[in-house]
This record gives structure tokens, sequence and C-alpha cells, in this order.
């Protein structure tokens, strides 16, 4: 039975006849799938039990597939970025696919099972963001340690969650960066971040290390490691999805502009309901999203046909990262 909706709720929806087209869009792979590169299979050769699936019939595409199915499937060295967004250590369920909550021996070797074998994707250049929460972190830290030369650990301010009156609000998740090697991409000015001043300084009578304005006094600053600039989707923002575990388009913009280039590619395995594919052609980048949940496909493919022509993410604009609020009061003067 579906969902009454108030008149003003934006959440992403599909028709029957929506799930019918947008699941003809999606690449579904063979058991054995034989139609690999030549050009692929000359260069790296697969072994008789496992066929590489050619990159060209898979980038920029929805591949609904259970990713442990082609893991071992998919093409090596051509992923600048890998996003990360793996079931959290927590009873969910995710369209009714559950995932079940274990203990941290038993949640580290999930990871193990599927995160050293990922890597393959990535050029030797390649960086890889992975998403988690208090609970999971050290599992988190354990396997980027085992594989990757760790970067940081950036701790998203996510403000949703459920109070409780024994324990403290759960509302960040953490993300951890990581690197293949010590020759990487990242570009600072493509994430800075504009900021109101509240207390400028002016030098010589001249601002300091800032910008006056008609809607006010704005300093361009560094990205540090705590973001509290970003909502969860909700149901008033385009973005939005029944899926229980979106990330805001705002949050994958900012790791994908600090470690895409333009023209590079992106690969998420657990793409769920399409922001990293999605952001990903509003910004310029290609993508191959892998996700089990046929509806989730057809979401991410109606989410990528919008995107044709609404490039928009919100909070970034003029391609600066807004404070939250403060780009609305800056375009209405308040």
């Amino acid at each position: 039975m579906a969902k009454e909706r108030a008149p003003r709720n934006r959440t992403i929806t599909l028709t029957e006849d929506e799930k019918t087209v947008y699941g003809k869009k999606l690449y579904v792979p063979a058991v054995a799938d034989r139609s690999a590169c030549a050009s692929m299979l000359q260069t790296e050769p697969a072994s008789p039990a496992v066929e590489r699936i050619c990159l060209d019939s898979i980038l920029n595409k929805t591949v609904n597939a259970d990713l442990f199915n082609i893991l071992d499937r998919l093409p090596s060295d051509f992923a600048d970025l890998l996003v990360l967004d793996p079931p959290y250590n927590l009873d969910k369920n995710f369209g009714g696919l559950k995932f079940a909550k274990k203990n941290d021996d038993a949640y580290l070797l999930y990871l193990r099972s599927w995160f050293p074998r990922i890597l393959h994707v990535l050029k030797p250049t390649g960086s890889v963001y992975i998403c988690g929460d208090w609970k999971s972190t050290f599992c988190l830290y354990e396997i980027m340690r085992e594989n990757v030369i760790i970067r940081n650990r950036i701790v998203w301010q996510r403000e949703k969650g459920r109070g409780a009156n024994a324990n403290w609000k759960n509302s960040s998740e953490d993300i951890w960066f990581g690197t293949i090697s010590d020759e990487y991409y990242f570009n600072l000015d493509s994430v800075k971040q504009k900021r109101r001043v509240l207390a400028p300084y002016r030098e010589n009578g001249k601002p300091k290390d800032w910008e006056e304005t008609e809607e006010g006094n704005f300093r361009l600053t560094c990205p540090g490691n705590f973001w509290d600039d970003i909502s969860v989707p909700y149901w008033s923002m385009p973005e939005n999805t029944d899926h229980p575990t979106q990330k805001p388009e705002k949050l994958i913009a900012k790791l994908m502009l600090a470690s895409c280039p333009a023209g590079g590619i992106v690969v998420d395995p657990f793409l769920g309901s399409g922001t990293t594919s999605v952001v990903a052609k509003k910004l310029g980048r290609n993508y191959i999203g892998i996700e089990m949940n046929r509806e989730y496909c057809c979401w991410a493919e109606k989410r990528l046909a919008m995107a044709e022509t609404d490039r928009n993410i919100q909070g970034y604009s003029d391609g600066v990262f807004w404070e939250r609020n403060s780009l609305r009061s800056s375009r209405t003067g308040r």
C-alpha cells in the first residue's frame, strides 16, 4: 500500500510504468558474462573461472547485482575514486533485504570479505572513502589500516537522530579517507567553504582575507574534517527518497570534487538510491553504481534522468560550498 504524503512532500517515488521504463536501463550481469572486451583480455587475461566484465558495458550505468557475485569480475586499475557506504553494523531492512547486526569481530570479517578485493578497481593514484557510525568506526579503521594509507577521518554532524534518556544522542557519522599510494589527487580549492564573517578584520582599512558584498561579509575557508553544514535528506528536498540511510548529495559532492578529477571515474558498490551516480553526473564525472535492490536501482535511474535538466546540488553554488542557511539568506537579503 502506497504511503499517503503531504501535498508539499517532494520525495521521489516510482509508478509501475516507471519501474518498467527505468528497469530497462539497468545493466544486469549474466551468471557467466562472455561479453568481455577483447582489448582488456589481451592486457589482463581472465582465468577460466573469472571472466572480466567490459568497462564500456558498465560505465555510466546502474548495475543491478549482488556485489559478491561480480566483485572479482570487475575490471582493474580504472577508477579514480571509491565511495563506500556499506550496511552499518545495525539491524536494518533495505527494501526487504535485511542486514543483521553482528559483534565487532564478525562485522570486521564481513568487511574483510570484500574490502581488499574491491580495491583492485582503483588506479595506483586512487582514493577511497568509507562511511560508518561510532559503533563500526573501529572496524572501519582496522580494514583501512590493513589495506590502504589512512589520510584522515571526517566527522559528519548529521543532527538527525533519536534522542536517548540515558545516553548522548547519536547525531554524527564517520567517513574514513585513504589512498592507495602517496601519489594521489586532491583538489583543495574545489571544496572550500563560504562562511559568514562575524568579526571582520581590516588591514589599512581594507578587508583582510574576506570579501565585503551587498549580501554580507564572507570568507572562503579551507575544508576541515568536521562537517556541520550538511542536512540529511528529508521530505521537502527534491533529492529525497524512501531509502532508510540515504546520503546527501552535498556530502558526496565534497568527496568527489576533492578526490576525483573532472572526467574521472567514481565507483559506488553500495549505490542505494543512487546519490553517488547522480552527483557524478551533475559534476561531470563518470560513474559505476552497483546495487542489488532493483527498486533502488530504478530510483537511481529516475534521479539520473532528473539530473539531465537539473544539475543543482543543495548547498553548493557558484563553485563553493556554503555553510548551512547562508546561501538562502544571501539571496534574499536576510
